[in-house]
This record gives C-alpha cells, structure tokens and sequence, in this order.
C-alpha cells in the first residue's frame, strides 16, 4: 500500500471540512477524487502533505504514520506534490525551478526523464517561469514534483485554467508517467473526462464525506455523476 487515510477529521481554523475520510492508493494505481467546489477535496490533499494535518485518524505513507510529520519530510519520503495554483517560483529559470525539487540532494542534476516528459522545458531552461504559458507552467510544476522520483505523485486540480489542448497533452503525460515510471498518482480532479480517462479507482466527496466510491467504470454511472458532480 502506498498511502492510506483512515477516519481522518480536519479542520480549517473552527471549521470542520472532512469527516472520517478515509482513502487508499496501491502501488502503481491512479486514484481520482471528486466533487463540486467546496466538499474538501483541497483540504483532503493537504492534510496528506501535513499541510492542515488531521485532528483525529491516521494518514500512513509507506506503512509509516505521517500524519504529523511537517511537509518536507513527507516529500522527502516520496511524495511528490502539485498544489493547486502551482506554487512556482516566477522569477527562477525553468532549470532552477526543477532543481530546486532537488533540494536537499546531494545530486542537484535535473533527472534525464523530466525533459524526456516535457520536452518544452528543455527549449525553456533559461526562461524565467513567470513568462511562461499557464500549460507550461503546469508542466513545470508537475516536472518539479517529479524531480525527487516519488513514489507517488499528488496533483491538485492539474487541468484547472488550461486550453483544452495542453490539457490532454498534460493527461497523456501523467498517464505515461504511471505506465512507464510506475509512479502511483493521487489526483483532485475538475474535468470528469481528464479524471476518467487516466483512473483506475475514484472517490466522491460530498459535505467533506466519501459519498461514493468505486472504479472508474462503476463511477460513470449517469446517476451517480449527476446527483455528486452536478455534470
């Protein structure tokens, strides 16, 4: 098992967002969370980063209990996190922002697979992030998450502010990524058809609780996509 949440209760300042969560990602699975605007998908991933760890329950990575740990250590483990956003550095080259997923390594080298992935930033290296498009500065951030080699990767809402185009582009990637690296991935997902197309397994939240569960397959349901994701 690769990560595990197990009854996890969190809160944001007095608010209680999620309610005995509980999840699983298995070695070389893509699991998709969904739900509308508002049901504690972000706050779900940043309990996992230790960023709003949770009050009560358990989150293990690896068979360890992290739930505690702060956010740089979990990374250090093997967790690759895309925030919401992005988070990049705007006024660092495309090659210092994908060393500086690198930091505390010894070997500061950008990994071969990440130009391999995402050939535009190899043409980018020197350019500042900030100019880049919001694709590209997607796929930097993902790159950035991947230096370090996680075991699994974390991505918050990958497809949010995109041109279709470069969506389905960053969707066969991620797809590519788990096939080919056996990367797991853990994904809070919008766009139903990124999700699905790339999923093996889903949760649905609704009012920070797991509403539903299933494989993709059984999740397609038309019931159940209009009742939870209003689509």
């Amino acid at each position: 098992m690769i990560l595990e949440v197990k009854n996890a209760d969190v809160y944001r300042g007095p608010n209680h967002v999620l309610h005995d969560v509980s999840l699983k990602v298995e070695d070389g699975q893509v699991v998709a969370v969904l739900g509308r605007n508002g049901m504690g998908k972000t706050t779900l991933l940043r309990s996992i980063m230790g960023l709003t760890p949770a009050r009560r329950g358990r989150v293990e990575f690896l068979g360890r209990d992290v739930t505690r740990l702060p956010p740089h250590k979990i990374a250090g483990l093997g967790v690759g996190y895309v925030p919401q956003g992005r988070d990049i550095f705007p006024y660092h080259s495309v090659a210092e922002n994908l060393r500086l997923g690198r930091s505390g390594l010894r070997d500061k080298a950008i990994p071969e697979e990440i130009y391999h992935y995402f050939g535009i930033l190899s043409e980018r290296a020197n350019q500042r992030g900030g100019t880049l498009s919001g694709g590209e500065q997607q796929m930097l951030a993902i790159g950035r998450a991947l230096a370090r080699k996680p075991r699994l990767l974390v991505l918050d809402e990958p497809s949010e502010g995109i041109q279709p185009s470069i969506v389905e582009t960053i969707c066969g990637i991620v797809y590519r990524i788990n096939k080919e690296q056996g990367t797991a991935v853990l994904l809070v997902e919008q766009n139903v058809d990124f999700a699905f197309s790339i999923a093996h397994y889903c949760y649905i939240l609704e009012k920070g609780g797991v509403c539903n569960q299933g494989t993709v397959e059984a999740v397609q349901d038309d019931g159940v996509i209009c009742q939870y994701l209003a689509i």
